[in-house]
């Protein structure tokens, strides 16, 4: 009976963490916006716990801070911030594609839902669909990453790339057009690993890398 009790509890929490990062990536939770465990547990009609373990996840996570008397808020990254990130992504994907295409040829089974992710996310870059491009693109890359079957890697570089939409989702609702902004090499990254062609990712990741940058200039200068 107890240990049922603690697996519902458990999958409560992590219902709440995901959704509440979902409300976080689609904008509706803003950064900087406060809330407290009460607030969000009447909003979800769930008692109070499983709520507070959800957020003190969510803090774990970098996407939260905790204030002990006012609750919690929405983490603000800065631009530096950004770059930080699109560093580390860089290193962890170099490692990650680097394992992979040494390994040899990658068997195209292996590729066939990640080539899927990957026509998905290019075209809702290319249509400036931001909320179907989310989705797809946090897909695409933990299943790419599982290629190296290390879960390690694969969570560090999903937790990577939350953090980093948390930050250019309210910059890029505020955009005219961004499409201009959204990066869409994801098909392009797959024909490559697939050919085990080390030069052919390093060039799209380079590329990808540089139009990040390119972006984190133009909002530095605002």
């Amino acid at each position: 009976m107890c240990a049922s009790g603690a697996v519902t509890r458990s999958t409560l929490r992590q219902q709440i963490a995901d959704a509440l990062r979902d409300e976080v990536l689609a904008g509706r939770l803003q950064p900087g916006q406060e809330f407290t465990v009460k607030q969000i547990a009447e909003q979800y009609g769930v008692s109070a716990t499983p709520v507070r373990e959800a957020l003190v996840d969510l803090s774990a996570q970098g996407l939260l801070d905790s204030d002990q008397h006012k609750g919690f808020r929405v983490h603000e990254y800065s631009v530096d911030d950004y770059r930080g990130m699109v560093d580390a992504r860089s290193l962890v994907v170099d490692g990650v594609l680097r394992k992979v295409c040494r390994d040899g040829a990658v068997n195209g089974e292996a590729l066939v839902s990640v080539r899927r992710r990957a026509e998905e996310a290019s075209r809702a870059a290319r249509s400036g669909d931001l909320d179907i491009l989310i989705g797809y693109d946090l897909r695409f890359w933990r299943e790419l990453g599982t290629l190296v079957g290390n879960p390690y890697i694969t969570d560090f570089l999903h937790r990577l790339r939350v953090q980093g939409w948390v930050f250019a989702v309210p910059h890029l609702r505020g955009t005219p057009d961004p499409a201009r902004w959204l990066w869409g090499g994801h098909e392009d990254l797959v024909d490559a690993v697939t050919l085990a062609d080390g030069e052919g990712v390093r060039r799209v990741i380079a590329a990808y890398n540089a139009h990040s940058l390119e972006w984190a200039d133009q909002l530095g200068e605002r």
